[in-house]
């Protein structure tokens, strides 16, 4: 059996379109002192509130021991808290701390900044199609 050319790999493509956007949010958040994964993670925080490690790794998709390395330098930049759970004293609790949170004030509007370059670029309608095409695929694969 031969395979589909690399243009219909659907994994190529999305690593393809994935490091396309992602180097501009890159040197963006160079600028700011922080990696992708560290914004994420400060990101789902904002959004979501406290959560524990898991609940953290879950809403970032950071695999544990990622995550374990990045919580570890976003405490000892004084950007989150992390608190032992009340109800089980093995897991913990993550919150912005209020630098964390002056930090997502401040790197927001340069983020918010590249999403308008991008949907001028790429169109607003087919950006809002995109994001729900993405959430029906991944919908489609979880079920296979």
């Amino acid at each position: 059996m031969q395979l589909r050319p690399i243009k219909q790999s659907l994994p190529m493509r999305l690593l393809q379109a994935r490091e396309a956007i992602m180097s501009h949010f890159r040197s963006m958040l160079r600028a700011h002192g922080l990696t992708e994964q560290q914004w994420r993670v400060i990101r789902v925080l904002a959004a979501e509130g406290e959560l524990d490690t898991g609940e953290l790794a879950q809403h970032s998709f950071l695999l544990g021991p990622s995550l374990t390395r990045i919580l570890r330098t976003l405490e000892a930049n004084n950007l989150i808290l992390r608190k032992p759970d009340k109800l089980d004293q093995r897991r913990y609790r993550i919150s912005l701390s209020q630098s964390g949170n002056a930090r997502y004030h401040k790197v927001s509007p340069d983020s918010e900044a590249l999403y308008q370059r991008l949907e001028q670029a790429f169109g607003k309608d087919k950006l809002a199609r995109l994001y729900d095409l993405l959430e029906e695929l991944s919908v489609s694969a979880e079920a296979l």
